[in-house]
């Protein structure tokens, strides 16, 4: 079955609001941003995702982490960080519309945190805010053809992945197919569901913004709770990665640097090259530009010359 949801034409402007963008950032060569902008956000998602739901390590001890050096935090906190850390750096070996790979990251991103990583939940559990339950999940019993339904949906559904990434989100969201950790798997598997049209998604760290003001977070997941439908969901999430997508972009201050352009080249994994294919990159800058950004990457040694005049190459 279909999940339930309906397309809003606030929705529908979120949606080619974000197409826009994700347009623009292509054309400014951001869809693979330098190495140094994407562990900056990588270590933004992390802390972000894991401080919603209660770690208390800041992103510079993060920071350290990943560069292997000791801190001093409650240990479960840092273990949740390390198994996080695993995990985003190997996105590329998870794969969205898979439901064994989606138990597999499950137990690497929860492990030595509850006894049952990787497995679905074996008992009823009731979503408490403050002294109340807010939200009482569907019987164990039901948990496996639950998402096993929702990851058919991900694959056989014709919907667009904007739509598609947030509907899972929630429904996984309601489910609660695991004891813990259900909300870092929400937002974690939105990304790669949304990593498989637009890549750039894979360094958006669009947590930041539900962070900063987790209350419209959880009245999102409430509003549709109630509605019976990720219509309110869908939107809230759209809203996010609209804003996420802004901050990217940065239109009225970003200015694409030399260095921007020669990492950005780099990116693309091009063994030898001359200045015209240099160029035919970066159609907008002149030919003098083009030489004097090569010159750097000479001096920088991330490349060395061969030949001259129109017989000049590059390699790397």
């Amino acid at each position: 079955m279909k999940p339930p949801y309906d397309i809003t034409h606030n929705i529908l402007r979120l949606i080619t609001s974000i197409s826009e963008k994700v347009g623009a950032i292509n054309a400014n060569y951001l869809n693979k941003p330098s190495s140094k902008l994407r562990k900056e956000n990588r270590i933004k998602s992390i802390h972000s995702s894991l401080k919603i739901e209660g770690n208390t390590l800041t992103e510079e001890q993060i920071t350290d982490l990943i560069e292997n050096k000791r801190i001093i935090g409650p240990k479960k906190d840092v273990q949740e960080v390390l198994n996080a850390i695993e995990v985003y750096e190997h996105l590329e070996n998870y794969k969205p519309f898979n439901e064994k790979s989606f138990l597999e990251c499950h137990k690497n991103l929860m492990e030595n945190l509850i006894e049952d990583a990787g497995k679905y939940r074996r008992q009823g559990v009731g979503i408490m805010k403050d002294s109340q339950v807010e939200h009482y999940a569907p019987p164990h019993e039901n948990v496996p053809y639950l998402m096993k339904d929702l990851f058919n949906y991900l694959k056989s559904s014709e919907e667009i992945e904007l739509i598609k990434s947030c509907v899972f989100h929630y429904e996984m969201e309601f489910i609660h197919p695991f004891l813990d950790g259900n909300g870092r798997m929400g937002r974690l598997w939105q990304t790669l569901i949304l990593m498989e049209k637009y890549p750039v998604f894979e360094y958006l760290p669009f947590e930041t913004l539900i962070s900063k003001d987790q209350k419209k977070y959880y009245k999102a997941l409430s509003d549709s709770d109630k509605s019976g439908n990720s219509t309110a969901f869908i939107k809230y999430m759209l809203e996010v990665i609209n804003k996420s997508l802004d901050e990217l972009l940065d239109f009225n201050s970003r200015i694409l640097t030399e260095k921007d352009r020669i990492e950005y080249f780099i990116s693309l994994n091009k063994r030898t090259f001359s200045r015209k294919d240099y160029m035919e990159i970066f159609k907008d800058i002149s030919g003098a530009t083009a030489s004097r950004d090569l010159k750097k990457g000479v001096e920088l040694k991330l490349f060395k010359k061969t030949g001259d005049k129109n017989k000049t190459k590059y390699t790397f």
